[in-house]
């Protein structure tokens, strides 16, 4: 991928270098220790925190086990091992084996082991999308069994085939749920475009330009940047339509790729050129020891035609978030903090400043896994990088408080939150307040869940 290519490649000639100094013993390649020798190679020379790398096991163990002992836990939360490499690929850029729609994982209530998935969102061109369901519809059953706390772990397994949902619509006539008629949904190879929602919206004279966006990808494949090109279009429509106020919503987005980042806060950040700092990224001490061009690495904002520089009043931008909210998309945070005043309107973030970049076995093609090491910290241009307990809201609510209205719609609890900010008009109507325990979410079993794919630093 164009995205990291060059760091790997300059990180790779240092592996070739250090290996030549040293004789290596053949090893069968489709073996254990094959697979495990090259993993150590790259965490020993890549990890963030070198330091405290951890005591290799047994060099034929497992390739899974033997990545998670090398770990520094708990202070790293996110390195992770795949068992193939172009699924990862796959999966950071949104193609994934689904049928379309996610969910957050509740109890039914608090004296029940019954659990119930509400759908928070479902994905264009998806099997989902041509079935009637839809955002804060709750599934109880999959293939005919009753979710529960000990077997919903077991049942979303079936959900990458055919299956089937038992489901329950919410109708505001009789204030309560309604069965609907099983849908059957069987999962494809879904490209998802993360330009989910955008509009423009009047209220009390005030102009807002709103725009959900789900994770940070360039485009659906190697070498395309449509999904970048589209945000543009989506900056410059807000642009030409003299918006005062801009509401990103972040709800959903766990990550991606920091070029994508970098394009969506500079078509936001007031006053800045090619020249204005956007990030910096610092390495292990041997890597910036060792590459000089490791030593002082900053990513500068893009010069956008489509950016609303001063437009927007007191220099504020709205972000909506939940505690899902990671990765890429708290870099846009802390990077836009020292040049406007971000609100954010939501949950406290998942707190991740550091990045990774993956890594396959390009000399051994009988090895398919792909790692996915921590091996960056990102600050902003002021050395801000103090954020691992996540960014704590300016008005703090939990999208669970109520039953999910459609994204977009005025009355949804984040979204007219935020807009009575920036109109000093709150809503008048009554909502009912929920109180659930949320137990997970669809969104954590997804490859670029709280993922930050860097930048090349090397052209």
């Amino acid at each position: 991928m164009r995205y990291y290519n060059s760091l790997l490649i300059l990180l790779l000639a240092t592996f070739s270098f250090s290996c030549q100094e040293e004789e290596v013993p053949k090893l069968d390649p489709a073996s254990n220790n094959a697979a495990n020798s090259w993993i150590l190679n790259v965490m020993d020379e890549v990890y963030l925190w070198l330091d405290d790398l951890g005591t290799p096991i047994a060099e034929n163990s497992d390739p899974e086990d033997y990545f998670e002992a090398l770990l520094f836990r708990p202070t790293d939360r996110f390195s992770v091992i795949y068992p193939d490499y172009q699924e990862l690929i796959n999966a950071l850029n949104g193609v994934n084996l689904e049928a379309g729609y996610e969910f957050i994982l509740y109890r039914e209530n608090p004296t029940s082991d019954n659990v119930v998935a509400e759908v928070s969102y479902i994905k264009k061109n998806s099997p989902a999308s041509n079935v009637d369901l839809q955002r804060g519809d709750v599934i109880n059953k999959i293939n005919g069994t009753v979710l529960t706390i000990g077997n919903y772990q077991q049942l979303l397994g079936e959900i990458d085939g055919m299956h089937t949902l038992s489901y329950s619509r919410f109708d505001e006539e009789s204030e309560g749920f309604v069965a609907k008629p099983d849908v059957t949904l069987t999962a494809v190879q879904l490209a998802e475009n993360p330009n989910f929602l955008d509009t423009i919206y009047t209220v009390n004279g005030e102009k807002i330009g709103y725009v959900v966006y789900h994770f940070f990808a360039p485009g659906p494949g190697e070498n395309s940047t449509a999904y970048d090109n589209e945000m543009d279009g989506i900056f410059g429509k807000f642009k030409a339509e003299g918006i005062d106020h801009l509401i990103v919503d972040f709800r959903y987005n766990s990550g991606g790729y920091v070029s994508s980042a970098v394009n969506l806060a500079s078509l936001i950040a007031p006053g800045v050129s090619s020249s204005s700092i956007f990030s910096k990224t610092k390495y292990n001490s041997y890597l910036m020891e060792e590459l000089e061009q490791l030593r002082n690495v900053q990513t500068s904002f893009l010069a956008k035609n489509q950016n609303l520089g001063n437009t927007m009043e007191g220099n504020r931008v709205y972000i909506l978030t939940t505690s899902r909210t990671a990765s890429a998309s708290e870099l846009i945070i802390n990077g836009l903090k020292p040049y406007m005043d971000v609100a954010i309107v939501g949950d406290t973030t998942t707190g991740k400043n550091v990045g990774s970049i993956p890594f396959e076995d390009e000399e051994n093609d009988q090895n398919n896994y792909g790692i996915l090491p921590i091996v960056s910290q990102s600050f902003n241009s002021l050395d801000q990088s103090d954020y691992t307990e996540g960014f704590v809201p300016n008005i703090t609510l939990k999208e669970s408080q109520e039953r999910l209205r459609p994204l977009g719609d005025i009355n949804e609890l984040l979204l007219r939150t935020a807009i009575g900010q920036i109109t000093g008009i709150t809503s008048g109507a009554r909502f009912q307040q929920l109180d659930r325990l949320d137990v997970g979410s669809s969104l954590e079993g997804k490859i670029r869940s709280g993922v930050m794919i860097e930048n090349p630093i090397l052209k």
